[in-house]
């Protein structure tokens, strides 16, 4: 794929590193001199230092022939005139924004949906823009999934299945400690997979021969009802989450909220909320030391209790019980002091906690920290700029450990040379694990094994190397 990123930050730099060392062609604009020299040496691809809002300036990098256009500068406004200059004289191109004022990606989102049949068919997206992806929004959405899965570590969710894939570390004298993946089914009849293992630093796709030992870290594929005896083979157990301290009433929290309070009254996951009741003011509880912020969630979340006060100040957490709650979700937008917050909330009693952290980078210091689930909020983005460009076979994509490896979503095309094999014939050990798949006559997705057959419009969930994405999606879902 030919590419064209505008806006050399940390998203855009990530985007292209990810983008090249898959092989695509991308080309980088930035209008910082000092931004893009500094680049210059680093990134394999066409760099240039102007303005990527000029129409001029994108023809003459090829954008004409681009199959992608994503926007990430500091700028709202640039990325969505970019956007809407670039689809007035080229609309086959894909076109992403990402955009940081909440009002303009919740007037759009409300706009399309009102208007659903008008941006169909031959009318074109609003302002141009086929996908907008807002940083709260997405690291929001990561939260609320870690919740449902009953904050037991960073889980992946798939629609349409009960089946997710769970970070559990092993626990020593364990059931699973020195056990070699064979021979995992002697200890326990529970249907799941072992997708990759991390262990002294290193991450790998896992096989047969693995030898699990404690204090490593394995990416499960289970169904959420099981997860519960899985936790006790690693020597652990899944708390039920009946009384949660939300802290940060910003936007982030707002959004949590919204989609917390809004789910228990429908449904009961992992425990949380069970039995949702008249009650619920004590059990789900909004911190923040602001007084207009706090004054705001107590307007409009009456069934929560909202506290104006300081998280941190111990009396304060004694005298409120909220040193006995089950879990503790750090989002404010101070993305240091959350990882502060969840480790003394947990030193102080609280069961579980999740924190809002800024990278990748820093959800392996809360690992080591004690904190149970770490969201990056930079990697959120990431994930879906990529989720989107991947192509209309694929369907969600996930990073996991730093960016080492990354679990896909995607469809068996037509012209897939994998099309009628079984999976035993087909097998890459070390470079790629299909995990999940949904036959185009199912509903569901079911753990498949060797004697499983791929056809077009299946749909697989596989894990594979970074640097061997582009040729694993080549071999299933050929365009």
């Amino acid at each position: 794929m030919k590419i064209v990123i505008v806006g050399a930050g940390f998203t855009g730099i990530q985007l292209a590193k990810i983008l090249i060392n898959e092989k695509n062609q991308v080309t980088l604009i930035d209008n910082n001199e000092e931004v893009i020299r500094h680049q210059d040496n680093r990134l394999d691809c066409t760099i240039v230092n102007a303005d990527g809002n000029s129409l001029e300036t994108l023809e003459k990098v090829g954008i004409a022939k681009a199959d992608a256009l994503v926007c990430v500068t500091s700028s709202d406004e640039v990325n969505m005139i970019t956007c809407s200059l670039v689809d007035a004289v080229y609309p086959n191109i894909l076109k992403i924004a990402r955009v940081r004022n909440y009002a303009y990606y919740v007037n759009t989102e409300q706009a399309e949906k009102k208007h659903a049949d008008f941006f169909t068919g031959k009318h074109r997206p609003l302002y141009g823009i086929n996908f907008m992806v807002h940083p709260d929004v997405e690291a929001a959405e990561a939260i609320v999934h870690a919740v449902e899965s009953g904050a037991i570590g960073n889980v992946i969710n798939f629609e349409n299945t009960d089946l997710q894939i769970a970070r559990i570390s092993v626990g020593e004298k364990s059931s699973l400690d020195g056990v070699q993946l064979k021979n995992i089914r002697s200890i326990s009849q529970i249907k799941f997979l072992v997708a990759y293992v991390e262990q002294d630093g290193k991450t790998s796709l896992a096989s047969g021969d693995t030898v699990i030992s404690a204090n490593c870290t394995l990416g499960i594929l289970v169904d959420k009802n099981d997860i519960s005896e899985v936790l006790k083979l690693c020597g652990s157990e899944q708390k039920e989450l009946k009384k949660v301290a939300l802290i940060g009433a910003g936007r982030i929290g707002t959004l949590i909220a919204e989609r917390l309070i809004s789910s228990s009254k429908k449904l009961s996951f992992s425990g949380f909320f069970a039995e949702y009741s008249k009650k619920h003011s004590q059990k789900f509880v909004i911190i923040d030391n602001d007084e207009i912020l706090a004054k705001n969630a107590a307007e409009k979340f009456p069934s929560a209790k909202v506290f104006n006060a300081d998280a941190t100040d111990e009396n304060f957490l004694q005298e409120e019980g909220i040193t006995n709650f089950d879990l503790a979700i750090c989002a404010t937008h101070n993305h240091e002091l959350n990882m502060v917050l969840a480790s003394y909330l947990e030193s102080l009693g609280v069961k579980q906690s999740i924190s809002l952290v800024t990278s990748a980078a820093y959800s392996s210091i809360s690992q080591k920290l004690g904190i149970d689930v770490s969201i990056p909020l930079r990697d959120c983005v990431i994930d879906s700029i990529m989720s989107h460009l991947r192509g209309k076979s694929v369907k969600e994509i996930h990073t996991v450990t730093n960016g080492e490896l990354e679990i896909l979503e995607c469809e068996i095309s037509p012209n897939s040379k994998n099309s009628g094999k079984m999976l035993k014939e087909i097998s890459a050990p070390g470079k790629y694990l299909v995990l999940l798949h949904k036959k185009v006559s199912s509903n569901s997705y079911e753990i498949p094994d060797g004697n499983s057959q791929l056809y077009s419009g299946d749909r697989i969930v596989l894990i594979t190397q970074a640097d061997f994405t582009k040729k694993t999606l080549s071999f299933f879902s050929e365009e």
